[in-house]
C-alpha cells in the first residue's frame, strides 16, 4: 500500500470513534426524507459527508495530530493527499448508501425513480461535494478546524442553497449541462488540493 493509503486508513482510524454519531445522522436523514426519496442523497451529501470528511481535521486539533503527521515516515504531500482521498471514499460510501435507500424509498412510495433521476441525483450530490470539500479543505489547513468550524462548514452550504433558491432550473434543461458538472467537479477539487499544498508547503499548519 502508497502512502496516501495509509493515510486514508488512518483517518478511517481517527474517525471511527465517531462512527455511531455519523449512523445516526444518516438514519436522521432517512426518516427525515422518506417521503421524499430524491432528496435524500443530495441532502446527505451536502449534510453529512463534509462533516465526516472533516472529522480527521477536528480530531487532529483536539489531539495536536499535527505532531505526530510530523513524524510519519510518509511526505507531506501523502498527508494532504490522503486526506483528500478520505474525503472522496465519504463521497462514494455516502453517495452508494443514500442512493440505495432512495431507491428502496421510492418503490416503497411508489414514486417514479428512474435512470434519468437518479442521474440529476447522484450529479448534484457531487456538485455539492465538490464545492463544499473544495472550500473547506484549504482553511482547515491554513487555519485549522477549531477556528474555522462553523465558518467552513455553513458557508459552502449557504452559497450551494442560495444557488439552487435563485436559479429554478427544469429538468429537461439541467440534463443538457449537467454532464459538466463531474468534469468541473474534478477540477475544482484539483484546484483545492493544489492551493492546499501550496499552504502546508508554507509550513502554516502541520
Amino acid at each position: 500500500m502508497n502512502a496516501v493509503g495509509r493515510m486514508v486508513l488512518l483517518d478511517v482510524r481517527t474517525v471511527s470513534p465517531y462512527h455511531r454519531q455519523g449512523l445516526f445522522m444518516f438514519a436522521l436523514y432517512l426518516v427525515l426524507f422518506a417521503t421524499r426519496p430524491a432528496v435524500l442523497v443530495p441532502a446527505l451529501v451536502l449534510v453529512l459527508t463534509p462533516m465526516v470528511a472533516a472529522y480527521p481535521f477536528n480530531v487532529g486539533d483536539k489531539a495536536a495530530l499535527s505532531t505526530l503527521y510530523a513524524v510519519l515516515p510518509v511526505p507531506r504531500r501523502a498527508v494532504v493527499l490522503g486526506h483528500y482521498a478520505w474525503a472522496l471514499s465519504t463521497f462514494v460510501v455516502t453517495a452508494g448508501l443514500g442512493t440505495a435507500a432512495a431507491v428502496i424509498m421510492a418503490r416503497f412510495e411508489h414514486v417514479a425513480f428512474g435512470p434519468r433521476l437518479l442521474f440529476l441525483v447522484l450529479t448534484a450530490a457531487w456538485g455539492f461535494f465538490a464545492v463544499t470539500v473544495s472550500l473547506q479543505f484549504p482553511l482547515f489547513i491554513r487555519y485549522g478546524y477549531t477556528r474555522l468550524s462553523l465558518l467552513a462548514t455553513t458557508l459552502p452550504m449557504a452559497l450551494v442553497m442560495g444557488s439552487a433558491l435563485k436559479f429554478h432550473l427544469d429538468l429537461d434543461a439541467l440534463l443538457d449541462w449537467l454532464p459538466m458538472v463531474w468534469p468541473a467537479g474534478a477540477a475544482l477539487i484539483a484546484a483545492s488540493v493544489a492551493v492546499t499544498l501550496l499552504l502546508d508547503r508554507r509550513g502554516v499548519r502541520g
